[in-house]
């Protein structure tokens, strides 16, 4: 006949072994939860980086745009100028 303490033993044993599963249950939950969080945290940092490389590039063109349209009427200028020196001469100067 089992003892008191074989049946405290057992069911310690079996409460151990029902522990240790979820033990391992919990970790894995645990691993699935940290994997989905990096995953969501690298999309957010793409996300992010993108969005700084569209705004970088949005500045960049703006400035180009600027400098094309600055360089434009420069050579816009330029060309009255010319235009302008070749029908008029200096004084004193003859052709």
């Amino acid at each position: 006949m089992a003892t008191r303490t074989d049946h405290v033993m057992r069911a310690a044993v079996r409460a151990t072994r029902r522990a240790k599963q979820l033990t391992k249950a919990a970790v894995r939950e645990a691993e699935r939860l940290l994997q989905e969080a990096r995953k969501e945290a690298n999309s957010e940092d793409r996300r992010r980086r993108r969005k700084q490389t569209l705004l970088t590039a949005g500045r960049v063109l703006r400035a180009a745009g600027q400098a094309a349209l600055v360089a434009g009427v420069m050579a816009g200028i330029a060309a009255v100028r010319s235009e302008r020196s070749d029908r008029r001469l200096p004084k004193g100067r003859s052709r």
